[in-house]
């Protein structure tokens, strides 16, 4: 089975682009982030033409997650207090992050991680914060069920130097500070691996790059959109790769889909 996960960066502008790149691969399952449309105005009709079941998680102009998939999506959960329930959730769900659902007896997590603007702000709190509950979510559903499960989805943040094109002084950057990748740590601590990593050890590799300063020509990019997953999916994965051609594109996303084949 394979699963790709691409922050499509509004599915208005780009729901072609996806449409287009589902027909040329052979994907099970897609994880979209950043959808930035209502749930009622997600374009589920071109997908469920194509043979896709889809279940959308939105808000208007900003964040939403989606999982697109060929086989039927059971056990959906929309944000983080359907598993740790409101008390944990508090009000991190008033922010559309985070999908999952069962597909082939594997749960997948789809997550759109904050961005925390800058290190020491009022946002880079809030993302700190918001991966306390996520590791208390991903606890839970460890605890509950034996199911395997595929935690993917743009993490914002780079786990190590290989994953910035210069890191200098980047332990003070947004996505590389000690603190988010301490989080990243915590949650492979629960028994998630790095999915990429199992298959590509070198630098050079990235699933974003800024529209500015001609960063993907130059190919200074980060790579900060992941698949981590436990122990025997992780034993069962073949492939994990970058598929950088979307990014060729005009109007193309910041984004560029990866791809675990499992």
């Amino acid at each position: 089975m394979k699963i790709a996960t691409w922050n499509i960066n509004s599915i208005r502008t780009r729901k072609q682009q996806v449409l287009d790149w589902l027909s040329r691969h052979e994907i099970e399952v897609l994880c979209l982030q950043e959808t930035r449309v209502m749930d009622q105005d997600f374009p589920k009709k071109p997908f469920e033409e194509l043979g896709y079941h889809v279940s959308v998680y939105g808000q208007k102009s900003y964040n939403g997650v989606a999982i697109i998939s060929r086989l039927p999506l059971e056990e959906i959960a929309c944000g983080f207090t359907p598993i740790v329930g409101e008390q944990i959730a508090g009000s991190f769900d008033e922010q559309k992050r985070v999908i999952s659902a069962i597909v082939n007896k594997i749960r997948i997590v789809n997550l759109y991680v904050p961005n925390g603007s800058s290190v020491g702000s009022d946002k880079y709190d809030y993302k700190l914060k918001w991966f306390q509950v996520l590791n208390q979510y991903l606890k839970t559903l460890l605890a509950e069920s034996d199911t395997e499960i595929c935690l993917c989805g743009d993490l914002n943040v780079a786990p190590d130097d290989r994953d910035i094109y210069d890191p200098t002084g980047k332990e003070n950057h947004i996505m590389a500070s000690p603190p988010e990748r301490d989080a990243i740590a915590q949650i492979k601590s629960l028994g998630f691996q790095d999915a990429f990593r199992k298959f590509n050890s070198e630098r050079g590799q990235y699933s974003w790059w800024d529209y500015r300063t001609h960063a993907f020509s130059r190919n200074r990019g980060w790579r900060i959109d992941h698949h981590f997953l436990t122990e025997k999916l992780y034993q069962k994965a073949v492939n994990c790769w970058i598929d950088i051609v979307p990014r060729q594109q005009q109007r193309p996303s910041d984004h560029t889909p990866v791809i675990v084949e499992c």
